[in-house]
Order: C-alpha cells, then sequence, then structure tokens
C-alpha cells in the first residue's frame, strides 16, 4: 500500500513539474553605481527612464542607513514628499523590492530635504504585448519626404533594459528525471 501511495505522489509530481515554468525577473540597482543617496546629484527620474520595468523585476535600493531609507508612498505624496502615510517604509541599507503589479510605484527618501533634493523613485510597470511596435500598414499613397511621427522609435525599442540579470528556467525535464529515478528506485 505505501509503494501504491509514493507511486502515484510520483506520478503527480512528474505531471505537475512538467506543467511547471518559473521566471524570474531583472535584478535593478537603482542610481545604478551611486546607490540610493543625495550625494553626486543623481537623476532618478533620468535613471528610470532609462529602464524598462517588468512585473517579477526586482529593485534593489543600497544606501548608508544611517542616512537615507526607503518609503513607498501614494502619487500625491511622492510629488509633495509627503512622508505622514507610507505604504511602506524600508531602513535596511539594502532593499530588495520584488514588481508585483503593474503600474506606477513611487518612492522617496523620507529623512527631511532628501526628496526636495530629488532622492525619490517613480517607476511605471507597463504591460508588454506581443510585438513592441506596431506593423505599419500598407498604403496606397507615395510616402513623403518628412518622417512622420510612425517612423521615430517607440520608446519600448529605444530604450535599453539595463539590469545585473535575467533568468529563466524550466523545471519540466529536471522533474520529470528526478520523479522517474525515483520511481525505478522504489520498484
Amino acid at each position: 500500500m505505501e509503494k501504491m501511495t509514493v507511486a502515484a505522489l510520483l506520478i503527480s509530481m512528474v505531471v505537475y513539474g512538467s506543467q511547471m515554468k518559473t521566471t524570474f525577473g531583472a535584478l535593478y540597482m537603482v542610481g545604478d553605481s551611486a546607490g540610493w543617496t543625495t550625494i553626486g546629484n543623481v537623476n532618478y527620474k533620468q535613471w528610470a527612464a532609462t529602464k524598462t520595468f517588468q512585473f517579477g523585476d526586482t529593485i534593489v535600493f543600497t544606501y548608508n542607513k544611517q542616512f537615507h531609507n526607503v518609503m513607498q508612498v501614494k502619487h500625491g505624496d511622492y510629488r509633495s514628499c509627503n512622508v505622514s502615510a507610507p505604504i511602506a517604509t524600508h531602513s535596511t541599507g539594502n532593499d530588495s523590492i520584488v514588481i508585483k503589479t503593474y503600474g506606477h510605484h513611487y518612492y522617496l527618501c523620507a529623512v527631511p530635504g532628501h526628496c526636495q533634493a530629488g532622492q525619490k523613485l517613480d517607476i511605471n510597470v507597463q504591460r508588454l504585448s506581443s510585438t513592441l511596435a506596431p506593423t505599419p500598414s500598407p498604403s496606397s499613397s507615395p510616402s513623403s519626404s518628412s518622417p512622420s511621427p510612425s517612423s521615430t522609435p517607440s520608446s519600448a525599442t529605444a530604450s535599453k533594459p539595463n539590469s545585473i540579470g535575467k533568468v529563466t528556467a524550466t523545471s519540466t525535464k529536471l522533474g520529470f528525471a528526478i520523479a522517474l529515478l525515483a520511481a525505478v528506485s522504489i520498484v
């Protein structure tokens, strides 16, 4: 009876494992080598504009915890540097935040004067379509010599993600092999 239970469990693992695919997003160091700071006039708006954030990505805030922190806030609080109603507060000096929702995510340093000095970040996580740019429709009219708005590169194709790494792993074959070996060793 015990062998049948183990066999049923192994079959379940094989079926589940064959359907499982795990994806890890990109890892972004906020401010790149400068980190999360007021020193050096880091332009976090410009930094974020050069990235293409996606669901599942991780943003890492690296900073001196004696002088800074990271506070996630709502849009209005971001604009006015209001720190009285945070969504979340991080203060380890090495905070990793996994992006789990689409839309804008607003962060700032709550130390007095830091947000006003530019230590704030707005990242926008957009749903990506299956194609990066729309395919132009055929036209019967001759093209003009001046460029049309559709001939300029879209922001999706123009920006290059600057991530530390992106990993995609499929566990199908490994899960199947492990379950098969376990089943053979039981019998």
